[in-house]
This record gives C-alpha cells, structure tokens and sequence, in this order.
C-alpha cells in the first residue's frame, strides 16, 4: 500500500461518515430521505459550523418538519423555534422563510418529489445542480453538497467530488482528480469518500490525525 492509499485508508476509516448519517438520515431514492436531505444542504451552506447544521436538521425533523407539506403549511414561529433549538440562530428568520418558499416549489413544480427533479434533468450532473440552485438557500454550495451525499442513490452522478472535496484532497497532498482518488479509495463509496475528504477541507485536526495515523 503506498503513501496515497495509506491516508485514504485512515481518513475513510477515521472520518468516512456522510453527512446524512450523521443527521440520521437513512439515505433512500424515496421522498421523505430525499427531502431531508435538500433541508440539510441548505442549512449546510450557510457559514455556520457544520455540527450546528446537522443539530438543526435533527431539530426539524423532531418537530415533525419531515417533508414539504409540513414544512409549508407549518406556522413561521414552529420552524424559527425548531431551527433555534439546533443552535441555527444567527439565520434562524431568514431562513424560516427559505424552507417554506422551497417546500413550495418542490411540491408545486415537482409534486413533493426530488426524483421528478432527477428525471427533469436526466440524472444528468450539471442539468441537476442547475435545478438544485432554484430552492432559495440552495446556491453552488448547497447544490454541491446535496450532490455529493444524493450520488449514494442517485449513482449516475458517481463519482461527485466537487472543490470542496478536492480542496481536502489537496490539503492531504492527494491526488486532485476524482477518479484517481476514486481508484486510490478502492472499494470506499464515491458518497463516503466525498465526506471524508470535505472534514479534512473543513478541520485541519482532521488533516494531522489523518497524516498521523498514516505515518
């Protein structure tokens, strides 16, 4: 095993945890999943501490705001509390108003429904972050975000490793192109290996445990 593949060995080992998982999302191609996903990439975009974001998207889903019905028609006041009670409070009022404008288009242009998204774009990646970036809160980053956890099922987008990924894979001195780092990570999910190399993008301790480890 040489240098390259020993990191990627210890940071899949060490950090190789979706961001979905982390949520407690059971990433599935059916509504609900999806939906909670789409949440949690835009909670994810804003400059805010990662941990904060997947609290709050806990805290949605605890008081019940699980898919777009119950995101739009829910009164303003239950989503900034919920949104307050992950800790997401320096955007809690503005974004409030995002989720409910998105849950409207979601369900007005796609039925409540990602994977009609998904066949409006013919899977296809940059038809799809196009799309994505309609939902307010959603812009590059969100959509990169969703992408890189979403190719677990939607695999035609496989191998999604966007600049935030490969910004870790540089900070570990990797390989930049994603199918190098693909066939480095072996048998490592595209959606785990994206996830592991944004905590090193994002946490440099995550960097030195990861160089430590790998001697």
């Amino acid at each position: 095993m040489n240098r390259d593949e020993r990191v990627l060995r210890a940071l899949v080992d060490a950090h190789g945890r979706t961001y979905a998982e982390e949520a407690g999302i059971r990433l599935r191609d059916t509504p609900q999943p999806l939906y909670r996903l789409l949440v949690l990439a835009q909670l994810l975009s804003a400059r805010i501490r990662g941990s904060v974001a997947v609290a709050t998207a806990r805290a949605l889903h605890e008081a019940g705001l699980r898919d777009p019905r119950r995101m739009g028609g829910t009164g303003r006041q239950r989503r900034v509390d919920a949104l307050g009670r992950g800790g997401y409070r320096r955007y809690d009022e503005r974004t409030a108003s995002q989720l409910a404008e998105a849950a409207g288009l979601l369900t007005e242009r796609w039925g409540g429904d990602l994977r009609r998204l998904r066949q409006e774009a013919d899977g296809e990646a940059t038809a799809l972050r196009r799309l994505l970036q309609e939902f307010p809160g959603v812009g590059p980053t969100g959509a990169d975000i969703f992408l890189r956890e979403a190719q677990r099922v939607w695999p035609e987008v496989a191998p999604y490793l966007d600049r935030k990924a490969l910004q870790g894979a540089d900070r570990l001195g990797l390989p930049q192109d994603p199918d190098r780092l693909v066939e480095l990570a072996g048998e490592t999910e595209p959606a785990v290996l994206a996830a592991a190399l944004v905590r090193a993008a994002v946490d440099r301790d995550v960097v030195r445990d990861c160089l430590d480890r790998a001697g």
